[in-house]
């Protein structure tokens, strides 16, 4: 039985990674506080799906920038100040909406300027944290270290947006972003007490700077298609099939419940994330991890068109009271989505790491986060102007956005699959790039 739970093992054996761990662990709730409350407050101020969705556009253009250039600092620099300055301005931002609602400022594109400065640092600071972890975790235990960090942001993920929601219809917008500057001082002490970690090289090199670096990076990339396989996956799935942007709408008029169903649509998805990580003890002994990437892609496809599946079929809009059968419905599709999302998030991880040298880890780990991150952001504006194009804000447009989105993501993944056999073949044991 203990095989089959979350392996512990790293927070044992490494300090500096519990320690980090358990910063991050603290820091990820707030910042799921501070998603839900620019989503909701955004819709509250326009009652536009799309303008929610345009979020994604203003989170990713400083993702795209400073996740590939950052990577270049990563890798000549101490990766425990990249990050910690990283983190200095990620927490100046969210201290930014504090003030805003403090002050009552009510002004969307306030919003979207600290999201975009937000968005900015931690596309530096989650890269530089990221590549620290195999010089502070022995390889073996990378599964083991992934899925913790995958159960603390998964974690995150289920209650945060329910406790954001609430802590938004209780007490307002200030207190939430209150409590999310507070938590976040937790992150900044974890990577202030790492070791130093400095850059490691394998030749004699002088080491490429700026963005002649970062072209290195795609360099190798470029000649690696089994790590192209994890980004083009992801995004397969994020940016086709990720239908967030849609929850307050679908929420007011369709399944009934306003914010709070909003938070457990959201909650739904990292709930299973979080089981599926509680019980990812096996994990560690698959050696076919592209496979497994493959597969999990494809069920998180047919997840959320399973969930645009129940929209459509709910049929009538502005209800006085929540509509538990498709709110239970829903859940489950959800859910599903979420463990299969788990497993392909922990494999891509593992891949990344040990097939990356460590002088190129960093610009990896940079291209990686723009995906990561990137992906779901581009996501909430494509699924918000697929359901303003279909038809503005009703059940049709809302359902078929996702139907059609899980759908194009099973038949992209697929296809993917089928073009590069080699990825379904990689071996743990043997980690070709």
């Amino acid at each position: 039985m203990a095989k089959l739970f979350l392996d512990v093992t790293p927070l044992r054996e490494s300090p500096p990674f519990r320690r980090l761990w358990m910063g991050q662990s603290l820091a990820a709730v707030g910042a799921q506080l501070t998603t839900m409350a620019v989503a909701l407050e955004i819709f509250d101020l326009t009652h536009d799906s799309f303008m929610v969705g345009l979020v994604g556009v203003f989170a990713l253009v400083p993702l795209v920038i400073m996740g590939l250039y950052g990577g270049s600092i990563i890798d000549n620099h101490d990766r425990r100040i990249v990050a910690l300055v990283a983190a200095i301005v990620q927490w100046s931002a969210t201290l930014g909406l504090a003030f805003g609602a403090w002050f009552h400022l009510e002004n969307v594109w306030f919003l979207y300027a600290m999201v975009f400065i937000q968005y900015g640092a931690n596309a530096v600071n989650a890269p530089a944290r990221t590549s620290i972890i195999p010089r502070i975790v022995d390889r073996k235990l990378l599964p083991a270290a992934n899925a913790l960090n995958s159960t603390t942001w998964t974690s995150a993920m289920m209650v945060g947006p329910l406790i954001g929601a609430w802590l938004v219809a209780m007490f307002g917008y200030k207190v939430t972003y209150s409590v999310d500057a507070l938590t976040f001082t937790a992150a900044l002490y974890a990577i202030f007490k790492l070791p130093a970690v400095l850059p490691i090289r394998s030749d004699q090199k002088a080491p490429l700077r700026g963005w002649a670096s970062v072209i290195d990076g795609f360099r190798f990339l470029a000649t690696k298609k089994n790590l192209r396989m994890t980004f083009y996956l992801d995004l397969a799935a994020m940016v086709l099939a990720f239908p967030v942007a849609l929850f307050p709408a679908i929420a007011e008029t369709m399944i009934g419940g306003g914010k709070m169903t909003t938070g457990w649509l959201t909650s739904f998805i990292a709930m299973g994330m979080v089981v599926t990580l509680i019980l990812s003890g096996p994990l560690g002994r698959v050696r076919r991890q592209g496979l497994a990437v493959t597969v999990t892609v494809i069920g998180w496809g047919a997840s959320i068109a399973g969930f645009g599946g129940v929209l459509v079929l709910v049929g009538a809009t502005n209800p006085e009271s929540v509509i538990w059968w498709a709110f239970a419905a829903s859940g489950v599709f959800l859910f599903l989505a979420g463990a299969f999302d788990a497993v392909s998030s922990v494999f891509r991880n593992v891949i990344l790491q040990a097939a990356v040298p460590d002088e190129l880890r960093g610009r990896l780990q940079g291209i990686f986060t723009v995906t990561v991150a990137g992906g779901p952001n581009l996501g909430r504006t494509v699924s918000g102007g697929l359901a303003r194009g279909l038809g503005a804000v009703s059940a049709v447009p809302l359902g078929l956005t996702a139907l059609i989105g899980g759908g194009l993501c099973v038949l992209s993944a697929t296809w993917l699959s089928k073009s590069t056999p080699s990825f379904n073949q990689y071996d743990s044991e043997n980690p070709v790039p």
